[in-house]
């Protein structure tokens, strides 16, 4: 690892408590004020049955230009998976039930989506649906409107059916698209949801100096220049009483492969006895392994070289779709648990840094919400 003091500048990171950012910047890149698109989301749920079993429902909504629809699995077991179409230009059933079968026990799944409503053409309806899912006739997740889900659980099922408890454990969103991403997360179980916007535009000469910057309900917290060098650190930022650290790692989109730029950045709250920086070490555990109360909101983007500096829609659309795997939303921003300590910021370069050119960004976003919530 490089001298950190050899490339990183003093007024490189700087964290603001002014609410909005500056306009100057505004016209070095029209496409930094794109929002990327949301391609998919998937949200993983525990379910704790009576008899203490437990298993991981992996809920997937998917739409892009090839598909539309929505897919289950349990315990990432294809075998085992419930796929439904709901693109409105092919035929679909958008209300009905279907059995199959999981380690020797009955699954049923139950579904009503023929008045979902979706907000700004995203994948997954935000009201006026229901997926439900029964398993050995006990009621193991229910999602959308109860109220709707109720016909199910009063005819479908048999009266003084048991009901299994079931969390969210995790939830990853995938977007495609420019250099803007913005999502809402809680950081607390009782918290409020927060508005989380990464950027990623020029200054004065362009993308030639690109700029981070990232704001958490319209306020600018942090804000990172010469990124191209400054491609690696942390920072700690104060929320709703709560440390939350706050890292990222954009070094490929710089000194990366050629064709694929992947940066990451992590949003964590620390507990309450844990005064140091959450590693990297802590982060990779299998989705088994028991939920704490902290929260932690991961982001992915990936950027690739563009078939032509002319933009061809036809042309990225395809090539943007073999990069897709399922859903998200950011923009072109990374994090990767920095090697670095409480309030220290740090970062590594080489001695030639080039700016990315004529790239797509695909994000992919992760939250690990606390249990309950």
């Amino acid at each position: 690892m490089r001298d950190f003091g050899s490339c990183f500048s003093e007024y490189a990171v700087e964290v603001s408590g002014s609410s909005g950012s500056s306009n100057s910047n505004s016209s070095s890149s029209s496409q930094s004020s794109v929002p990327s698109v949301q391609n998919a989301v998937t949200c993983i749920y525990r379910t704790v049955f009576s008899t203490q079993e437990q298993v991981l429902i992996r809920v997937t909504w998917i739409k892009n230009s090839l598909s539309q629809g929505l897919s289950i699995t349990f315990d990432d077991k294809e075998s085992t998976a419930f796929k439904l179409s709901t693109n409105p230009r092919l035929f679909r059933k958008l209300k009905g039930s279907k059995s199959l079968e999981f380690q020797a026990s009955k699954v049923e799944v139950f579904w009503d989506l023929t008045t979902a409503r979706y907000q700004a053409s995203r994948p997954e309806p935000v009201d006026c649906f229901y997926v439900v899912v029964a398993v050995d006739s006990e009621l193991s997740l229910v999602l959308g409107d109860t109220c709707m889900a109720r016909e199910v659980m009063t005819k479908k099922l048999r009266t003084g059916t048991r009901e299994a408890k079931f969390s969210l454990v995790s939830r990853q969103e995938h977007f495609s698209g420019n250099a803007l991403y913005s999502t809402r997360a809680r950081f607390s179980e009782t918290g409020p949801a927060h508005e989380i916007s990464i950027r990623c535009s020029g200054e004065n000469e362009g993308l030639k100096h690109p700029v981070l910057s990232v704001s958490i309900d319209s306020k600018t917290v942090i804000r990172v220049k010469r990124l191209q060098w400054n491609f690696r650190g942390n920072q700690t930022i104060f929320l709703d009483d709560l440390l939350v650290d706050l890292m990222w790692d954009v070094h490929d989109w710089f000194h990366g492969p050629p064709d694929l730029g992947y940066g990451v950045f992590m949003f964590r709250t620390r507990s309450g006895s844990d005064s140091r920086l959450w590693m990297e070490e802590k982060q990779v555990q299998n989705e088994e392994d028991k939920v704490d109360d902290q929260f932690s909101l991961m982001i992915c983007a990936f950027q690739f070289h563009l078939i032509s500096e002319h933009h061809e829609p036809h042309k990225d659309n395809k090539q943007q779709e073999r990069d897709i795997e399922s859903g998200g939303e950011l923009e072109p921003l990374t994090e990767e648990p920095a090697e670095s300590i409480h309030n220290e910021v740090r970062s590594d370069h080489k001695d030639q840094c080039s700016t990315p050119n004529a790239k797509t960004t695909v994000f992919s976003a992760q939250k690990t919400q606390p249990q309950g919530s």
